[in-house]
């Protein structure tokens, strides 16, 4: 992979003058195929050497966890607004990572995210009674029937939609070369105004109805 061939998703992180992370510059050229005249030999050792500080990051997590002061942690969290969506981007990611590491292993990662919540929630309250409860559930969207849900659309019949018909909706919808995620914005954004108004006044006729219904 050159450096013209980064995807989009990977541009920000991908930057050559970024400082090192858990990876060296070194790897990250490494991983993106921008270095490709290793040996064999030479390949074998540094796919290790990932792997050993990918390994000791992930125990660096508990020293941050208990040690890293409050204040620290949220300059962390708090990027410039340039960088915040590859930031976003990032953590998703490393969500995504851990999520697809974890498979099989010997604890699950749901239990491992309640336990790492409740954590979270117990440092929040300076308590160790704080007890909350972390639902975690990974349902495949089936198949829907598109023409169904055309004509639930055109017949403005939205509460009849299912959750797994609008996200499936949404992901099909997205795949089409046809559709402009900016040009629907646009859009969208046009409507805003109209769909408020409308809110506007049904509200207003909702209470218009009810008073002269008491009275």
């Amino acid at each position: 992979m050159s450096q013209n061939d980064v995807p989009e998703s990977l541009e920000a992180a991908a930057e050559s003058d970024r400082p090192r992370g858990i990876l060296t510059p070194s790897d990250r050229d490494f991983l993106l195929g921008r270095k490709t005249d290793y040996t064999d030999h030479s390949r074998k050792q540094k796919r290790n050497r990932i792997r050993r500080r990918v390994r000791n990051a992930i125990l660096d997590f508990s020293i941050l966890f208990e040690c890293l002061e409050e204040r620290d942690r949220k300059t962390v969290f708090d990027p410039n607004d340039e960088d915040r969506e590859a930031y976003t981007q990032g953590i998703t990611d490393m969500l995504a990572f851990l999520h697809l590491g974890t498979m099989g292993y010997h604890t699950p990662f749901k239990d491992m995210l309640s336990e790492g919540v409740g954590k979270a929630e117990q440092q929040l309250a300076g308590s160790n009674y704080r007890m909350v409860n972390v639902e975690f559930n990974v349902e495949p969207v089936g198949q829907i029937d598109v023409d169904e849900v055309v004509a639930k659309l055109e017949n403005d019949e939205f509460a009849e939609l299912t959750d797994e018909e609008l996200r499936a909706f949404v992901r099909l919808l997205t795949m089409s070369e046809s559709f402009s995620p900016e040009e629907a914005g646009e859009e969208i954004k046009d409507r805003v105004d109209e769909f408020a108004e409308k809110l506007t006044e049904s509200a207003t006729s909702h209470e218009r109805t009810l008073e002269e219904l008491t009275n």
